[in-house]
């Protein structure tokens, strides 16, 4: 798996949620951040950054192609339905109080902010945008098996994958999801490695039970390493209330490492920068740099 320093590691990087820049062109998003996630794995190994040639697979824009739903510039409220349920649904999966009066979809975003800020000792305001951010972006990409937004990620990270030909995917967040379905629609595609990182991909429920394809089993349902993947190791953190239920391998099948490792002591608990500059994230990629 030793790979000389004349030769850089060849990765393709899929982002998850907040990447969304209406005023920028696809190419103009890759150009900025494929230098920025190559310089986050760069710190973390202590190497330059000329050891790694990354591609950036941006799908944001395909999910964000429509008007502004009602209520979505509002900081206080999520406005969607889905966003909503499928909020209510993680709450619940992190052990929150069930909701008195009309049940979990009148669930104000403030209050659940405010819950998950306590649980987690977190900055409450930046808890409800974030909670607002990911929970609108997680909806737009699962809202049907067929949605056109959904097909369309799914090809564009694939294209990407296709295009570079990486010995390594990694994937932060929503992006696993992304990445999952790319990778089962197209066995063709083969990589060493797939890293995700802060995945919320056994999330019951809300993600895991509408993956295509759908997890099976003869007792218990469970999700599988794609097929052109060779090894597949996750990456979380203890402390991340994206990445539940904790230990991935315990919904899907094939993954040779299920790691925690503590990337940030404050709100940093979910940020691709700080996922991919951590030491399970060095540790995982060493051996393929031949450090």
């Amino acid at each position: 798996m030793s790979s000389s320093a004349s030769h850089p590691l060849r990765i393709v990087a899929v982002h998850g949620v907040g990447y969304h820049e209406r005023r920028a062109t696809t190419d103009q998003v890759r150009s900025k951040q494929s230098p920025l996630w190559a310089q986050y794995l760069a710190n973390g190994l202590q190497l330059p950054t000329d050891r790694f040639d990354l591609d950036f697979a941006y799908y944001a824009a395909l999910l964000n192609t429509g008007p502004t739903a009602q209520g979505a510039d509002d900081a206080e409220e999520l406005g969607d339905r889905l966003a909503k349920q499928l909020m209510a649904v993680w709450l619940e999966e992190l052990g929150a109080p069930k909701p008195v009066a009309q049940g979990a979809l009148t669930l104000p975003l403030r209050y659940a902010a405010s819950w998950v800020a306590e649980r987690f000792s977190l900055d409450g305001r930046l808890t409800q945008l974030f909670i607002r951010l990911f929970f609108r972006e997680v909806a737009m990409y699962l809202r049907a098996d067929d949605d056109p937004a959904r097909l369309a990620a799914r090809e564009q990270v694939a294209a990407r994958i296709a295009q570079h030909r990486p010995r390594i995917v990694i994937a932060h967040s929503l992006g696993t999801v992304v990445t999952y379905e790319a990778l089962h629609a197209h066995p063709e595609l083969h990589v060493e490695l797939l890293l995700t990182l802060g995945s919320p991909l056994a999330l019951p429920d809300a993600v895991f039970d509408r993956l295509i394809p759908r997890p099976t089993g003869p007792s218990a349902p469970l999700g599988a390493r794609p097929p052109g993947v060779a090894r597949w190791v996750n990456i979380a953190d203890p402390g991340d209330p994206v990445a539940i239920p904790p230990r991935l391998a315990r919904a899907f099948s094939g993954i040779a490492l299920d790691l925690t490792d503590s990337i940030h002591t404050t709100f940093g608990f979910h940020h691709a920068k700080n996922y991919l500059s951590c030491a399970a994230t060095s540790a995982t990629l060493g051996p393929y740099l031949g450090a």
